[in-house]
């Protein structure tokens, strides 16, 4: 932790997260023919967005700025790694955090680690299983795909929708605000799978102003007031399907039952990752 990374997170505390970010809800729904493309190219423009993988490149396609920014990619950009057993990336993004779960402790950064029961919304049998399991964060940045796809072929068991704060997941919050991603906004997808169980957890922030799930829709908004526990019978996703998205840029977890995971050796912490991408052989 530094005193440029308190600075630039520590008035977050101050903010109204959820009137700024239902407020970005609305203006990025609003169509305009004469404002969108150009807020398009400007938001492409500075946060470097490669305009040329979306199916729709022009920006003048899109009838507003949500449907640019959950905009989908050509296929053949991101081939999905071959297997039943290959542990794929969910999402394209850049990892935060890798590593073993310690006696459901998750770490966050240097000095900040926040507990798999918390983060799963306090329901100690949903947590059990990853007490000594794997878990992986993946940050997605504004520039990012902001579809979310299975990692693994899994049947879901149980969505949870747990309400909190919206502070920025960037790298200065998670380096300074202690159970970042515990206290924040966040819907979790629970899935058995042939390897195990999956926990995939899409931490909102401010200025994502909603995470949908394909099965239910949009989850968040309106903000809720308790944890609220759904079932969905016959869900079941093939690897690499859609299975969610964000607006705006956010935060995955991924979280493994599987104590040992042989992880690919180029994977660690600040290094950037494709979706379809593979991670580990589950079966090796």
């Amino acid at each position: 932790m530094n005193l440029s990374d308190i600075l630039k997170s520590w008035p977050l505390y101050l903010l109204p997260h959820h009137f700024i970010s239902r407020l970005v809800f609305r203006l990025t729904r609003v169509q305009c023919p004469r404002v969108v493309p150009t807020a398009i190219r400007l938001f492409s423009k500075i946060f470097k967005v490669n305009l040329e993988e979306a199916v729709n490149p022009e920006p003048s396609s899109y009838p507003t700025f949500n449907a640019f920014f959950t905009r989908p990619l050509k296929p053949a950009l991101r081939p999905l790694a071959a297997g039943n057993s290959i542990l794929v990336s969910p999402v394209d993004g850049r990892i935060s955090q890798m590593g073993r779960i310690e006696e459901g402790r998750i770490f966050q950064a240097k000095g900040h680690e926040y507990s798999a029961l918390e983060l799963l919304g306090g329901d100690e049998n949903r947590a059990a299983p990853f007490m000594n399991g794997q878990f992986m964060t993946i940050y997605l940045s504004p520039r990012d795909y902001h579809r979310i796809h299975m990692p693994l072929t899994a049947t879901l068991t149980e969505q949870v929708y747990v309400p909190g704060r919206l502070f920025s997941v960037a790298g200065h919050t998670a380096r300074t605000i202690p159970r970042l991603f515990a206290r924040n906004e966040r819907v979790v997808a629970m899935f058995d799978t042939d390897f195990g169980k999956l926990a995939m957890v899409l931490v909102g922030a401010i200025n994502v102003a909603a995470i949908e799930t394909v099965w239910d829709g949009l989850v968040t908004p309106p903000q809720g007031w308790g944890v609220k526990r759904q079932t969905f019978p016959d869900v079941s996703l093939a690897k690499g399907e859609e299975m969610g998205r964000f607006n705006m840029g956010s935060t995955v977890i991924l979280l493994l039952e599987q104590g040992q995971i042989p992880w690919d050796k180029a994977l660690g912490a600040d290094v950037a990752v494709q979706l379809g991408q593979a991670f580990a052989d589950l079966q090796a």
